[in-house]
C-alpha cells in the first residue's frame, strides 16, 4: 500500500474516532448516556408532561406492552407524555419511548395507540438509533478518506453534527428499519393481548389524512399502503399468533 495512502486512511479513523460519541462507551453505555440525554433535553424544553389526564390511557397499556418488551431489552422501557402540536412518538436509547399529547387525540381506539407503542419499542429493542450512528461514522469515514485522498481540504467529520440524542424526534430510519419495527411490533402488540391490526387500522386513516408533515413513524418510511399489505401478510403467514384477533375496526376498544 501506498504509505502516503495509508498514513491518509490511519488519520481518518482517528479523526472519526475521536469525533464519534461512542469512540470510549459499550453500546450499553452509549445508550444510556444518550437516552439521559434527550431527557434532559427535553425537560429543559419544558415539554415533558409529568401530570397530564391522558396517563390515564397511556399507563394501561404501556404497561402491557413493557412487560413483553422490558425483556427484550437491556433496559425497563418508560413512557411519557410530551406537548407537542404533531401527532407523533419516538423511541430514545435506554429505553424511554415518548407520546405526544397531540397523537393521544388522533389515535381512535386502544388497539392504534398500542401499535405506536410497540412499534417503537422494536427500534430500542432492535438498537436502531446505535446501529443509525454506526452506519453514518462509517459514511463520515468515507467522507474523510475523499476529503484526505482527493483534496477536499475540509474534514466532514469534524464539521458534520453527531450529536443524534438531542435530534431523536425527528430522526429518519430506513424503509428496512421501519418495516422491522412493525414486524417486530406486530408481535409485541400480539404477545401483549392487544389487536395488532390496530397498526393496520391507524395507517389506513394516515392513508386517508392529507398532512403536510407526516408523524416520525411515517416520515419516509415506505407508504402506508405497502406496510398495510406487509402486516396483512404477515398475519396470514402466522395463524397461531395472529389468527385469533379481528380485523374489523367495529371490534377495537374505544379509548377511555
Amino acid at each position: 500500500m501506498n504509505r502516503w495512502i495509508g498514513s491518509a486512511l490511519l488519520a481518518a479513523a482517528l479523526v472519526v474516532g475521536a469525533a464519534s460519541p461512542a469512540a470510549a462507551l459499550t453500546e450499553h453505555q452509549w445508550e444510556a448516556q444518550v437516552g439521559q440525554q434527550e431527557y434532559q433535553t427535553l425537560q429543559n424544553q419544558g415539554v415533558i408532561l409529568h401530570a397530564s389526564p391522558y396517563y390515564r390511557i397511556l399507563n394501561p397499556i404501556a404497561a402491557r406492552i413493557a412487560k413483553v418488551a422490558d425483556p427484550q431489552y437491556d433496559f425497563p422501557f418508560h413512557f411519557f407524555l410530551v406537548h407537542m402540536s404533531q401527532p407523533n412518538a419516538f423511541a430514545v436509547p435506554g429505553g424511554n419511548v415518548y407520546v405526544t399529547d397531540s397523537l393521544m387525540t388522533f389515535v381512535q381506539n386502544q388497539q392504534e395507540l398500542a401499535g405506536v407503542l410497540c412499534h417503537e419499542t422494536s427500534h430500542d429493542i432492535h438498537h436502531d438509533v446505535y446501529n443509525l450512528m454506526q452506519k453514518n461514522q462509517r459514511l463520515d469515514l468515507m467522507a474523510t478518506l475523499a476529503d484526505l485522498l482527493f483534496g477536499g481540504g475540509n474534514n466532514r467529520v469534524v464539521n458534520t453534527v453527531l450529536g443524534i440524542g438531542t435530534q431523536l424526534e425527528s430522526l429518519r430510519f430506513s424503509r428496512t428499519v421501519e418495516q422491522n419495527a412493525d414486524h417486530k411490533g406486530a408481535f409485541t402488540c400480539a404477545a401483549a393481548g392487544m389487536n395488532p391490526w390496530g397498526m393496520v387500522w391507524l395507517f389506513r386513516r394516515f392513508e386517508n389524512t392529507n398532512m403536510t408533515s407526516p408523524p416520525e413513524f411515517l416520515s419516509d418510511h415506505p407508504g402506508d399502503a405497502e406496510r398495510i399489505t406487509a402486516l396483512e401478510n404477515l398475519f396470514r403467514e402466522y395463524p397461531a399468533t395472529f389468527g385469533r384477533f379481528n380485523s374489523n375496526v367495529r371490534s377495537a376498544t374505544p379509548l377511555k
